[in-house]
């Protein structure tokens, strides 16, 4: 099974990043891990901070490279056949087996945010100062990293 998010990478880079939720020019870009071991396993080519995650999600390329593996997301993964959170329907309340089934995904997909964390300890993942490529090259290197200290 396989946990996908995405995260903004700042980037001064306004050629290849475009202003974000966070009001800064940053990158999105898609990680999928490994929910057992936490390994990282596919980093997708960096889109502009404002594209959102579904969007994401297929034109970067990780969609691709997962292939039909069981992969788990968030919430903002509409209709893209992800294993998503149940919605509570308008005004309605979410079934007793609903609730219990959001709380263990709640749980798996916390491990991808600690990856994220663990990722963007490296200082050139909090302000990302290569131009072009240089951002996924990046992020690929420190993808490797988290890989190896996992491994250790």
């Amino acid at each position: 099974m396989l946990i996908v998010d995405g995260t903004l990478v700042p980037t001064r880079d306004h050629t290849i990043a475009e202003q974000s939720k966070n009001y800064r020019y940053s990158t999105n870009h898609q990680v999928v891990i490994d929910a057992h071991t936490r390994l990282v396993v596919v980093v997708g080519k960096p889109l502009r901070g404002n594209r959102n995650d579904c969007k994401a999600w297929e034109e970067s390329g990780a969609k691709a490279a997962v292939g039909r593996t069981t992969t788990i997301a968030d919430g903002g993964y509409p209709g893209t056949g992800l294993v998503i959170p149940h919605r509570r329907s308008r005004g309605g309340e979410l079934a007793e087996w609903q609730a219990e089934h959001n709380r263990e995904h709640k749980q798996i997909r916390a491990r991808v945010e600690h990856v994220f964390a663990r990722m963007k300890a490296w200082k050139i993942l909090r302000d990302c100062r290569l131009k072009g490529d240089g951002v996924h090259h990046a992020m690929l290197g420190i993808a490797r990293l988290h890989n190896l200290l996992q491994t250790a």
